[in-house]
């Protein structure tokens, strides 16, 4: 082998082993398909193997790029940390930080507060994608993941960002209707919006109250992974729904939305989850602090100034 692959072709290759598709990588990359097609010919062509399978729909990873995608992960991974640790040196962050976190609170606080930490760091580079599951850290190439609820990865580490609680609430119309419960064991009988966030257990509730937790199984006509169709069909009276307070406080005070059950919550702590690898990155370090005031504080702050009580730990 005359020359050595290109650390862009690694991660061309690496993308296109991540999403399965050479059209994906090349809209992430603002390049176009046949550049992409190009680059992994030239890989295999040094390399003197097969990376992919192609077929009209997908490509596949072949095995021999199964060992290729460990092996370039790890370089990139080095060069990334090299330059990491010369940025660290001079105390500015910079490069590509690659983050993950839910639809709602992606789309209305962690894109506008990275917005912000990009004018503060101007090297930096952002790439923020908005899912309904949970990454993998490592495998996916993501720096931080912000999560909603109890962290449950021992393998990575757990940054709280902001206390959260999830709080029941309905539509006055919907009380008027179908009463008030009294008790969590109440809910059962009644109309439940069931949100699925990538943290929650589906129609599986878990509330804490002055008398300890209470799992109950609800059920309803109404289910959605986003939680605005929740909140939604919530103010259409249509349900009794369990959203994070920041996602219901304005309903909740101008009155389109009442508290249901209020001595009773599920923690929903906003956490900032990384793998142990990126423990001395200046800009991983630099993101989460910033997220933590910004998040808590600042003009895009999440909205839990309503009265309500903290789970027991």
């Amino acid at each position: 082998m005359h020359n050595k692959p290109e650390l862009n072709d690694l991660s061309v290759f690496c993308e296109v082993a991540r999403r399965g598709s050479f059209i994906a990588t090349a809209n992430e990359r603002g390049v176009s398909p046949a550049y992409v097609s190009k680059r992994i010919h030239i890989l295999e062509t040094q390399l003197g193997v097969r990376l992919f399978h192609r077929t009209t729909r997908r490509v596949h990873i072949s095995n021999e790029g199964e060992r290729v995608y460990r092996a370039a992960l790890k370089v990139l991974e080095d060069v990334d940390a090299m330059t990491e640790a010369v940025a660290s040196a001079r105390n500015e962050p910079s490069g590509l930080l690659r983050i993950s976190t839910s639809l709602r609170l992606g789309r209305s606080h962690v894109s506008y507060v990275l917005s912000g930490l990009q004018q503060r760091y101007p090297k930096l580079d952002v790439w923020l994608e908005l899912v309904d599951r949970r990454v993998n850290l490592i495998e996916e190439g993501f720096d931080i993941d912000i999560r909603v609820g109890e962290p449950v990865n021992p393998h990575l580490i757990a940054h709280r960002i902001a206390d959260s609680s999830r709080v029941l609430c309905a539509s006055p119309a919907y009380l008027a209707r179908c009463g008030m419960p009294a008790t969590p064991d109440d809910l059962t009988q009644h109309e439940c919006l069931a949100f699925r966030d990538r943290e929650q257990a589906f129609g599986v509730w878990r509330l804490q109250g002055p008398d300890g937790l209470h799992t109950v199984k609800v059920t309803g006509r109404f289910g959605s992974n986003h939680s605005d169709i929740v909140r939604i069909w919530g103010l259409q009276g249509h349900g009794i729904l369990l959203l994070s307070v920041w996602d219901v406080a304005a309903h909740l005070r101008d009155g389109s939305l009442v508290q249901v059950l209020p001595d009773y919550v599920e923690c929903a702590d906003v956490w900032a989850m990384t793998c142990s690898r990126s423990t001395t990155s200046a800009k991983v370090g630099a993101c989460i602090e910033y997220m933590k005031q910004e998040l808590t504080q600042g003009a895009y702050a999440l909205d839990t100034a309503l009265h309500v009580p903290r789970p027991r730990r």
